[in-house]
């Protein structure tokens, strides 16, 4: 079973528009409301692909119980902790070719349920071959928070965050890390403004504790580095449908691609092709298993 974990959960609306004019009366064309952040978007992406998945996140107050709903209408088997703040709502603005978000922060979480987390963690982890952690942290969570899950995993975790809690992550020894290029530039402080700097990048979060690390740049190529090697890879060129989520995606197929024994470099190409299917399509659930095995088969090396 892969576990899929992190405290950024929402209420999510997508409404699609033929166009979408700021300012204006935009009537949408179709609306889909669902369960929805980075561990749930990675969560549904491996259950679509045939994977078996468990989601452990957050919920509280009404838009919680339409949160809990959702799950059980997508399938998903999860275990929600209990939060006194609500579940945030977002929305996702789709028109041809382009998406927009609309992004409510997250509620305050209080210490216990921090602590009830990482005590329903402990217990979910156990019983995992695979351990995906994702998504931002609120406010009142130490630093620290993903070190201390890192360190209670049992199997390889991957790690999709940035900033102070992804640095101090490395020291737990993370199996696989995957920030995009410009949030590793920010959690280093520092720009990546060609190869050569991203190369060091990559090369110092391997010293610092990742045994992998891979990279992610838009529509530009993905580097992948481990056992002190850099390879690239392009994704594969296709319509744009909604791209908000298409990470996660990548996330969750790379910890699919890790279940089923594949090794990292080849995880990560079928993640890739993950996303690639995610993006031509509106809802991380539409992913087509098969699809996606034959997008993998073509992502090759630069």
């Amino acid at each position: 079973m892969i576990l899929a974990a992190g405290l950024s959960s929402a209420w999510q609306r997508v409404l699609v528009f033929e166009a979408f004019q700021a300012g204006a009366v935009n009537r949408a064309l179709r609306v889909e409301e669902g369960a929805g952040g980075k561990a749930v978007n990675a969560a549904l992406a491996v259950r679509s692909l045939g994977g078996p998945v468990r989601l452990l996140t957050l919920a509280g107050g009404e838009p919680g119980g339409s949160f809990r709903r959702g799950l059980e209408k997508a399938g998903l088997a999860a275990r929600c902790v209990e939060t006194a703040a609500p579940t945030r709502i977002c929305t996702t603005i789709v028109e041809k070719g382009r998406a927009t978000e609309l992004v409510e922060n997250m509620g305050p979480v209080r210490p216990e349920e921090l602590e009830a987390f990482i005590a329903a963690f402990s217990g979910e982890a156990a019983a995992a071959r695979v351990i995906l952690l994702s998504g931002s942290l609120p406010k009142e969570a130490p630093r620290t928070f993903y070190r201390g899950l890192v360190a209670k995993a049992g199997g390889p975790v991957v790690l999709d965050a940035r900033g102070p809690e992804l640095l101090e992550a490395l020291e737990s020894r993370p199996f696989l890390v995957k920030p995009n290029r410009r949030e590793l530039a920010e959690t280093l402080g520092r720009e990546l403004p060609d190869d050569r700097a991203l190369e060091a990048a990559l090369a110092g979060l391997n010293e610092r504790g990742a045994a992998w690390v891979v990279v992610t740049d838009g529509a530009g190529p993905v580097r992948v580095r481990g056992e002190g090697k850099t390879r690239a890879f392009q994704p594969p060129p296709c319509e744009v449908v909604n791209p908000i989520g298409s990470g996660d995606c990548l996330a969750g197929g790379i910890a699919l691609g890790l279940f089923r024994g594949r090794d990292p470099v080849e995880a990560v190409r079928f993640g890739i092709a993950a996303a690639a299917d995610r993006i031509g399509r509106l809802l991380p659930s539409d992913l087509d298993a098969a699809r996606v095995e034959r997008i993998a088969a073509g992502v090759r090396p630069l």
